[in-house]
């Protein structure tokens, strides 16, 4: 068999095959939280005011059709991921169906989604850190509080809140697991504040007119598309996050159940808490009006009113931000996992402690994102994690429909409803996103790949498990 298409059989892996194993220690409800945790954080402080600009009102209908697109693939996700119970998400789907290659570049893929967000998020919340720190006069030097590309030499508090958060995954997935629950909480909870303080200032008149950009993307004169699709397009990039539930198949009490619940549950709460708190916020002030503010929803409150209330909203967006990096580095950390067991990575890296924490590629993944947030130029590159997000959810999706034709018979906990019209739509889905991307994004997006070939062939395809199988 050639090293391209050789597979990994379905059931072989770490509950089958006695190498290294995560030990099973999460929930539905934890699940479901790491879900919300990596959907919900700065997005929908900022995200609204953005997308608003962009579409008036009918953002309410971006909202739904971003979360639509995402919708297909997570019952593609919940499919493969209950099948096949172990870590690596859609990178082992991919090992079992399309092949060692395809699988690899899948994985690497992955690995610049996961890592660019955990920095790129780091650099957010070092921004606000840098603001308080500043403003209590700490004399910490202005060099050591942004990186090289805004004249500094290095971003310490981007550094220092990667690392913390490198040590909390070191304690234990289940710790970790329920401080995120804690603070998703916290973050929930300052939402529906948002909206109970705005609907007695609800104005339908606000709602006219309701697409005053049209349906599709049109370009305006300065280049920039608007429109409900143009909105729904960027929007997609503050769902995307539930795809870190399927790398803790591994670690699911009952996978059957609880990745089914985490997937779909967070997907389903996450799209309808967008939509409310973007209703609520079209309700109490002109889209016009708040689109212009980086930070709409605390502007929207202080326009209301409420100095309080939005600075209690504006230090939940701190909250947010931890959670977020969170799950991004615990997902990034379990594909490093599934590929050094699997012999693409050195094999060491594959380790895990007593607590059943991998803690040499949980150090790596940390080690990486801080350095990448300390010092890197991040605004042109974080986009890139949103083209590796998208072949992840279009080989999801192919995983699944090849799987339903080739073995009809495997014995799914569940199964994605009308498969043969939500796998085709989330692939569609997703390529038409993929092509509204910005054309250096898509450039850079292929040579990071052709990179990851090289690697491949010079050392995953020689010293591979299926190698010396």
């Amino acid at each position: 068999m050639s090293f391209a298409t050789r597979r990994r059989p379905i059931e072989a892996g770490a509950r089958a095959d006695g190498q290294a194993r995560l030990k099973a220690t999460l929930g539905w409800p934890h699940l479901m939280a790491l879900g919300i945790g990596a959907i919900i954080g700065t997005g929908i402080y900022t995200l609204t005011g953005v997308a608003s600009g962009l579409a008036g009102p009918a953002v309410i209908l971006s909202f739904a059709i971003a979360g639509s697109v995402c919708a297909f693939a997570a019952l593609c996700y919940a499919e493969m991921a209950t099948l096949i119970p172990q870590a690596g998400s859609s990178y082992t789907y991919s090992y079992a169906v399309l092949g060692e290659l395809a699988a690899w570049i899948v994985g690497w893929s992955l690995i610049l989604e996961y890592t660019v967000v955990c920095a790129a998020v780091s650099v957010g919340w070092a921004g606000y850190a840098a603001g308080l720190i500043q403003s209590a006069g700490w004399g910490v030097p202005a060099a050591l509080l942004a990186g090289p590309e805004a004249g500094g030499l290095v971003n310490l508090p981007a550094v220092v809140i990667a690392l913390a958060v490198t040590g909390m995954l070191l304690v234990g997935t289940r710790e970790s697991a329920t401080v995120n629950f804690v603070l998703v909480i916290v973050k929930l909870v300052a939402l529906a504040g948002f909206v109970a303080l705005t609907l007695p200032h609800f104005d339908a008149a606000n709602f006219q007119p309701f697409a005053p950009f049209g349906y599709g993307a049109q370009a305006s004169a300065d280049g920039v598309k608007h429109g409900v699709m143009a909105a729904a397009a960027i929007i997609f990039f503050a769902f995307y996050g539930f795809d870190a539930i399927s790398t803790a198949a591994e670690e699911a009490k009952n996978p059957s159940r609880d990745l089914t619940i985490g997937i779909i549950g967070s997907m389903l709460a996450c799209t309808a808490i967008y939509m409310v708190v973007a209703a609520a916020a079209l309700g109490a002030s002109p889209f016009a009006v708040f689109s212009k503010s980086a930070e709409p929803l605390a502007f929207i409150l202080r326009d209301l009113g409420q100095p309080v209330a939005a600075t209690l909203i504006a230090g939940a967006a701190v909250i947010a931000l931890p959670t977020v990096i969170m799950v991004f580095m615990y997902g990034q950390s379990r594909i490093f996992f599934a590929m050094a067991r699997d012999g693409l990575l050195p094999r060491g890296l594959s380790a895990v402690g007593a607590r059943g924490v991998p803690a040499p590629v949980t150090i790596l993944t940390g080690v990486i994102a801080a350095l990448i947030a300390g010092v890197l130029p991040l605004g042109e590159i974080t986009a890139l994690a949103n083209a590796g997000t998208l072949l992840a959810f279009i080989a999801t999706a192919a995983c699944m429909m090849i799987l339903r034709r080739r073995s009809p018979d495997l014995a799914r906990p569940f199964r994605t409803p009308l498969w043969w019209l939500v796998g085709p739509l989330a692939i569609a889905g997703c390529l038409y996103l993929f092509a509204s991307l910005p054309a250096a994004t898509i450039i850079r997006f292929f040579v990071w790949n052709a990179l990851g070939v090289l690697v491949y062939l010079a050392y995953g395809r020689t010293r591979s498990r299926l190698a010396s199988a």
